[in-house]
């Protein structure tokens, strides 16, 4: 039997030792061993090389400094204090060259979270400039302060590199989130930006196995041509196989309803499920756009359409405008001007009108004042329907601003609209009793008429058609309804098959789930800890894994397009008429960075890129 070759010697290790210093006048530096007196390295802290250094090159230094002597002690760290003053030479321009590309890193972020032109670097270059000079004026220091701010590089080209370089390092980390996630969701939409190119914004929301999860900013996807379903398909897949996106994961895409995006054959949404790629997975119309819609069914256009008029008369004309805000200060009225309706702002009828009915009084006086008599103003039957209308629109806008936010869970939302559905044979069984406590503005109303016989009961024709509304248009919320109750509070009274027959349905899930809801409803360790925030990071994986992927899922829903809308309202602030040449990257940059929630890693950046002072 052959042996084999012996194993490798391991290297020996030295130790420097500190009285070397004052006896051999060595130094260490960075694991090396340097001369004191020529700066030479030594490759080994080894005594004996050390010692023939110091007799072969410095004999005679022994003659003027005698060992262990207070003057040779004193030699020794002057020595020292120039070596590093000779170190700090060449250390000290690179640490300031550095520090000064990682302050351009924040400020150029800074500009573009608060949405600023590029060029605005050199605005708030000067600014620290003046600033420096101002308040630094009395310190021994001060030019060195003045020479660090002025090195920071802040050029509209300095700002666009670095720009796209963040934007980069913050997309990188959604990527990798991604990546590491259970599941996500996307949310989806399109608007046009001031040059009329067609933008697709898309967002994600990802759970991890801990039950945290992150929602943020994924994309924004330029549409140059058509925007039918088949060209944001198109570009979407691209964008997928360009960044390895874990399409497997995908549980469900929320959009805003249109043709393009739901249309059954060609439609985005319906191309995405005839591809082999994709996974089973949910598609909900925004919760919020519903039921803005859901509110247009109560028909009152003839209160809507005067009081629209009404309103642009006053303010169309700069002096009809004028007197009436004069005519406000003068009566010491609450508000101070009329609000203009916007249709595309879902709030803004509501607003209109509760202003309209606060001024009524002043409106009325000032019409009056220039012959401009409108006869709905003192007709009674119209003046109750603009009170219903305003009460009725106040308690729509309520539910819709509930609907908003980040962070909310389809849970959250569905809460809110079964509350709203609830609510309403309420009031209608108020109103046929003559109960206006919930009708603030029809009772005032109700208060002023004289010859009209009025019952609120005529009112609950309009409520009535409002529910069955709300039960049309939210009917695909019923389907995940019971399963997110369950997943909100799993010890409730259920009936396991009924509920595990739900289940299958929704998800597609093989046999075993009715058998996971049983067990897990008798399992006294997780019913103790039935009220922990985190109660479902708790549940085994390995003992409930069905049950466990639906709370995943679930979890990762997006219920409304309410980002997109938020993005594109800061989109219209970043390419603005100031700055129509922006390019469709650096827009997307841009947007990015101004709602993305994650911070760049600025050091990391700074390493990255060569570091050199504004001249």
């Amino acid at each position: 039997m052959t042996e084999g070759p012996p194993p490798p010697k391991k290297p020996k290790t030295y130790i420097f030792h500190q009285e070397w210093e004052e006896e051999f006048l060595f130094t260490l530096v960075k694991e090396k061993c340097v001369c004191l007196m020529c700066h030479q390295p030594q490759a080994l802290s080894k005594r004996g090389n050390l010692e023939r250094h110091h007799n072969t090159n410095h004999p005679k230094f022994k003659n003027s400094f005698p060992p262990k002597s207070q003057i040779r002690a004193k030699k020794v760290q002057e020595l020292k204090a120039a070596l590093k003053a000779q170190q700090s030479v060449f250390t000290k321009p690179t640490s300031q060259n550095k520090a000064a590309t990682e302050a351009s890193f924040r400020v150029s972020h800074l500009l573009v979270k608060h949405k600023k032109p590029f060029t605005d670097g050199e605005l708030y270059k000067e600014a620290m400039a003046v600033t420096a000079k101002t308040v630094c004026s009395n310190f021994k220091n001060s030019e060195e302060i003045n020479a660090a701010f002025g090195a920071v590089p802040l050029g509209p080209a300095t700002v666009t590199r670095r720009v796209e370089l963040l934007s980069e390092d913050v997309n990188q980390q959604v990527l990798k989130d991604l990546s590491r996630c259970e599941y996500f969701s996307l949310q989806l939409d399109e608007s046009l930006d001031l040059t009329d190119t067609a933008q697709l914004v898309v967002f994600v929301r990802m759970v991890f196995e801990d039950f945290t999860t992150k929602e943020d900013i994924l994309t924004l996807l330029n549409l140059n041509e058509r925007t039918r379903g088949e060209d944001i398909y198109g570009v979407f897949k691209s964008y997928i196989r360009q960044n390895n996106i874990p399409i497997h994961k995908l549980v469900s895409i929320t959009t805003d309803g249109a043709p393009a995006m739901c249309g059954v054959r060609a439609g985005f949404i319906a191309l995405c499920r005839n591809d082999p790629e994709f996974p089973e997975f949910k598609n909900y119309h925004c919760v919020i756009h519903q039921q803005a819609l859901t509110g247009k069914v109560v028909d009152f256009s003839h209160v809507m359409t005067l009081v629209v008029k009404v309103v642009n008369s006053i303010r169309a004309k700069a002096l009809q405008h004028r007197l009436f805000k004069a005519l406000l200060d003068e009566l010491e009225s609450a508000y101070g001007d009329l609000i203009l309706h916007a249709d595309v702002r879902w709030l803004s009828r509501g607003k209109v009108l509760q202003r309209f009915v606060d001024l009524l009084p002043e409106i009325k006086m000032f019409l009056s004042s220039r012959n401009d008599l409108r006869e709905e103003l003192s007709d009674d039957a119209w003046l109750l329907d603009l009170g219903f209308l305003t009460d009725l629109t106040a308690k729509l806008n309520s539910l819709n601003n509930e609907l908003q936010g980040k962070g909310k869970q389809l849970i959250d939302m569905i809460s809110s609209v079964k509350a709203f559905k609830a609510k309403l044979p309420v009031w209608t069984a108020q109103l046929q009793k003559g109960v206006l406590t919930h009708f603030a503005n029809l009772e005032k109303m109700s208060q002023t008429i004289k010859n009209f016989d009025f019952h609120p009961k005529m009112y609950c024709v309009h409520l009535d058609k409002l529910s069955v509304e709300f039960s049309r248009r939210f009917g695909e919320l019923d389907v995940i309804d019971d399963i997110a109750t369950f997943v909100s509070n799993p010890f409730m009274l259920v009936d396991a098959d009924e509920l595990a027959a739900k289940f299958q349905a929704a998800f597609a899930l093989p046999c075993g789930v009715d058998m996971e809801i049983i067990e897990i409803q008798n399992d006294l360790q997780l019913k103790a800890r039935s009220r922990d925030s985190d109660f479902w990071g708790l549940v085994n994986k390995e003992k409930y894994p069905l049950l466990k992927a639906c709370a995943l899922k679930v979890n990762a829903y997006f219920g409304s397009t309410y980002l997109c809308e938020m993005a594109f309202s800061q989109m219209k602030i970043i390419k603005s008429k100031h700055r129509s040449r922006l390019t469709d990257k650096h827009l997307t940059d841009c947007l990015i960075l101004a709602v993305c929630a994650y911070e760049p890693n600025f050091m990391a950046l700074t390493d990255r890129v060569q570091s050199q002072p504004s001249h």
